[in-house]
């Protein structure tokens, strides 16, 4: 593979004799057939009958005679037309071609024998297994170079190699200042500090640059920069997307990313806790919240939804994102069809599908010590309350019954019915006294009223009046309201005492309103709250609505009253539609206070045998009791407060989103056509055909045996795509510059024996991310200088030989937070909840919910962007104006 590779290189610098180069079809034949062809003579398509998709459709040809006739390209329509400069033969007929190199890469295969591998099912045409991307991890030993001195470790050899080859030399090292605010923007994502800086330019020992790299490895800023990486990969934000985007909890799995990070928790261990720590043996609290990695999806809270289709939905993001993530493969693609291009058939999603279909979508709750002790100690209190409680209850039957027989030993309060001097309506209402000292209303009823009426008053104590609510035929449904059923909404009633002399009346306040009838929403209380929006209505049941009921009103003191005092009493009816009261009478007493907080409709019934009372009238006086039972009022009361603070406390205490292995597992078919309401086939879960099988079990795999597939050592895709996409943060552009893409229609790898060789150290030095960190920030090819040179505009114009470093485009997050270190302004806290740093206002008004965002104050203004709290609807302003992306689906690269 290197030799071929390294051939081609000199065929294209002119240093090598073209009868030395062997074709590797797979790496060199068919990316151009498959970027230029299989559009029209692909899976999809034949145009002409030809296929080359398949090793048959090749050998077949198509109406147009012979494709390929092995060993002479002259007679072989595939280099005739991709060679031809003729408008009626030249292949494609429009667009783009394929480049002189190629079309002799093509040529060079047919003349050698044009050696295919032949299709594993010829009726079922499948891009083949010996696609470079699915074979076995391969360790060459680093090749030798001529310019000895250059390398400082193995993956210097593979480079130089390949610039020796072409002709060309590696740059010099860059300066100093530039190597640590280079190797600190990459591994911390902050630039140096002057100190920093002169200490390592001044700093003699040989070894300086090595000593300042092991110093950025052990901050826990290193955590933060790559923990950011990841989180784009995971899709992480602090909401949960579509319209409604509402709030969610899960900055606890942004701190564990950053703490397994930092503490170099090995990369298959990592992968394990991400995709399946719940079902770890023993699995600790960490485990859990690692798990938060696929609770990263969408959720959709719109009215109406099914939420089984946006369950489906999370479930194919976690088989997408997983292909993606630790495949580097564009599995999404196979949801609704068997892949056009990749060996992924619709059967094997759904297998892959399985793995993630038998998980629950929890909240953790993660109390601090203190949190937990308060916890306990509420339970305790609740249980003992409820226990008294429970106990107390159980003697109330016995207490009824003391408390009714008290009642009725007490008997009925005297009640003395207030004649009316004076009667009038402010809405311009007749009122007329009736029947001798009822008062009926009458005439043109307005839709709002108040009625005051002037009672004469008998010397001596008042400590409460009692209205009477009077039906009759006249009324509307015979009353006792003027509304059109016979309601009415007493607003509020009032009381003031007229001194002789008709001097300014003196407004006497209520403790206490006591009815034993009231509607639901309009409680007798609500007659003397002194709220005129409010009022007591007696609808409270169907059927029951158009009877005489009663209410009366205590005072907050007891009044004495003189032969010549008049009582003033105002009923106000603010509710509309003619809730006014139709026919009324009102009544005072001088009885105690304490017989006064019982309905008189009670009084009167305990005063019949029990057994002599119906279930409805029992029913009453039970609940009377409940609301008279001081003691019981007391237990229920500390209940109640218990609970209230044990919610209090379960709000303060953070959770986060986590998965959980369902006991009984669901189901699992194919979706006709990606229709989640088709079911086809029964699935059960397993990986795809393509790359190792799963080992042997006695039992259904699950997302465990899943988790550890991906980081078997055999598997030759995660650690390849895992150190694609570390070569791809320090210099640009990975080995596999489409690093969302190692199918077959993504780039081949640009030096193939450096990839798998970085893929098997990874593996070798125990899957230590910051090993592997270590060993490319050391490499020469790292620290060289990125200044552009003029001999590479032709023979390398992108760079991929990298006979220099990249200049490399800063992140959004690492443009704001170098503002904020070169300010000293940085607060280099780590972890936490959200923080809310300054933005212009109006931002959420072009969202469904104008969202709260209250400006961050002290320290936490400036924390970390990585910290910023994350609308996905609507993310902070600086972050979309350098690109930041909004995180609905994992992203392997920003743009």
């Amino acid at each position: 593979m290197r030799q071929s590779i390294l051939a081609t290189c000199l065929i294209l610098v002119g240093g090598l004799n073209e009868a030395a180069w062997a074709v590797d079809f797979n790496k060199e034949v068919k990316p151009v057939l498959e970027k230029f062809c299989y559009k029209c003579h692909g899976p999809s398509k034949q145009e002409g009958g030809l296929r080359l998709d398949s090793t048959s459709g090749i050998q077949k040809g198509g109406d147009g005679g012979k494709v390929v006739v092995p060993g002479d390209s002259s007679e072989s329509n595939l280099y005739l037309f991709t060679a031809s400069d003729d408008p009626s033969l030249r292949m494609p007929p429009k667009g783009s071609r394929p480049t002189k190199q190629q079309i002799a890469a093509i040529k060079k295969w047919i003349d050698d024998g044009a050696k295919l591998t032949p299709d594993k099912d010829a009726s079922v045409p499948r891009v083949q297994s010996n696609h470079w991307a699915f074979q076995p991890v391969k360790r060459l030993d680093p090749p030798q170079v001529k310019q000895t001195n250059w390398p400082r470790n193995s993956i210097d050899h593979f480079i130089l190699a390949r610039l020796e080859a072409a002709g060309l030399r590696p740059s010099p090292e860059a300066d100093r200042p530039t190597l640590i605010r280079r190797v600190s923007l990459d591994l911390l994502g902050l630039p140096p500090r002057w100190e920093e800086v002169q200490e390592f330019v001044n700093d003699t020992h040989p070894d300086a640059y090595e000593r300042m790299v092991d110093r950025l490895l052990a901050s826990p800023h290193y955590g933060e920069r790559w923990g950011r990486h990841w989180l784009d990969l995971a899709r992480y934000a602090d909401s949960n997307g579509f319209t409604i985007d509402g709030p969610r909890s899960i900055w606890k799995y942004r701190d564990w990313v950053i703490h397994a990070i930092n503490r170099d928790l090995p990369f298959d261990q990592f992968t394990i806790e991400q995709l399946a720590g719940d079902m770890l043996p023993n699995a600790t609290n960490d485990q859990l919240i690692a798990t938060g990695f696929h609770r990263n999806t969408l959720i959709n809270q719109e009215g109406g939804t099914d939420q089984e289709q946006f369950r489906v939905e999370a479930v194919v993001d976690r088989v997408s994102t997983t292909g993606a993530v630790f495949l580097g493969l564009t599995v999404g693609c196979a949801q609704c069809h068997t892949h056009k291009f990749d060996p992924i058939t619709q059967r094997e999603f759904y297998q892959l599908f399985a793995f993630f279909n038998n998980s629950d979508e929890p909240n953790l709750t993660l109390p601090t010590d203190e949190q937990a002790q308060q916890d306990q100690k509420i339970k305790a209190e609740l249980a003992a309350a409820e226990r008294a409680l429970k106990a107390h209850d159980a003697a109330a039957k016995d207490r009824q019954a003391a408390w009714e027989n008290e009642l009725a030993q007490q008997g009925s309060n005297a009640w003395k019915v207030l004649k009316p001097l004076a009667f009038q309506s402010a809405g311009g209402a007749e009122i007329e006294r009736v029947d001798g000292d009822i008062l009926m209303v009458g005439g043109e009823i307005p839709q709002r009223d108040t009625y005051t009426v002037t009672f004469a008053a008998t010397e001596g104590k008042l400590t409460a009046l009692r209205l009477e609510a009077l039906t009759t035929e006249i009324l509307p449904e015979t009353g006792p309201g003027l509304a059109a059923d016979g309601n009415f909404v007493l607003s509020e009633l009032t009381l003031s005492v007229l001194p002789p002399a008709d001097a300014a009346a003196q407004p006497v306040p209520f403790s206490q309103a006591v009815a034993l009838y009231s509607a639901s929403k309009y409680p007798i209380a609500h007659a003397v709250d002194g709220k005129p929006n409010t009022g007591w209505s007696i609808g409270v049941e169907i059927g029951k609505l158009n009877v005489d009921r009663s209410a009366h009103f205590i005072l907050k003191k007891p009044l004495t009253l003189t032969p010549d005092s008049r009582l003033v009493v105002t009923l106000k009816h603010e509710h509309g539609m003619k809730h006014n009261l139709g026919r009324f009478r009102l009544s005072a007493t001088d009885a105690d206070v304490e017989k006064l907080k019982v309905p008189e409709e009670i009084r009167q019934l305990v005063q019949q045998a029990a057994d002599k009372r119906d279930a409805e009238q029992q029913q009453l006086i039970s609940a009377e009791f409940g609301r008279n039972d001081r003691s019981r009022e007391v237990l229920a009361n500390q209940v109640t407060q218990l609970k209230k603070d044990l919610q209090t406390l379960a709000k303060s205490i953070v959770s986060t989103m986590i998965l959980r292995e369902r006991k009984t597992p669901r189901e699992t078919h194919v979706h006709i056509r990606g229709d989640f309401l088709r079911h086809g086939d029964l699935v059960q879960p397993e990986v795809l055909e393509v790359l190792p099988p799963l080992p042997k079990l006695d039992r259904p795999a699950n997302r465990l045996d899943l988790a550890k597939w991906l980081v078997d050592p055999a598997n030759p895709l995660p650690a390849r795509v895992t150190m694609n996409r570390f070569w791809q943060r320090y210099f640009g552009t990975g080995l596999v510059e489409t690093e969302n893409d190692f199918g077959t229609q993504g780039s081949t790898p640009s030096h193939p024996e450096l990839l798998d060789w970085l893929a098997s150290e990874f593996i070798a030095q125990g899957w230590s991310m910051k090993a592997m960190h270590r060993l490319i920030v050391s490499s020469a090819v790292y620290r060289q200088s990125s200044n552009a040179r003029t001999d590479l505009a032709e023979i390398d114009p992108r760079n991929k030989l990298l006979a220099r470093q990249e200049r490399l485009r800063l992140d959004a997050e690492i443009i704001r937070d170098s503002c904020l270190s070169v300010s000293g302004l940085l607060t280099r806290e780590i972890g936490g909840p959200g923080v809310y740093p300054p933005q212009p206002a109006g931002v959420y008004r072009f969202t469904q919910n104008d969202k709260a965002w209250r400006d961050s104050q002290g320290e936490n203004r400036y924390r970390r962007t990585m910290y910023t709290y994350f609308w996905r609807s609507s993310p902070h302003p600086f972050l979309t104006t350098f690109d930041c992306p909004n995180f609905n689906v994992t992203c392997t690269n920003r743009v």
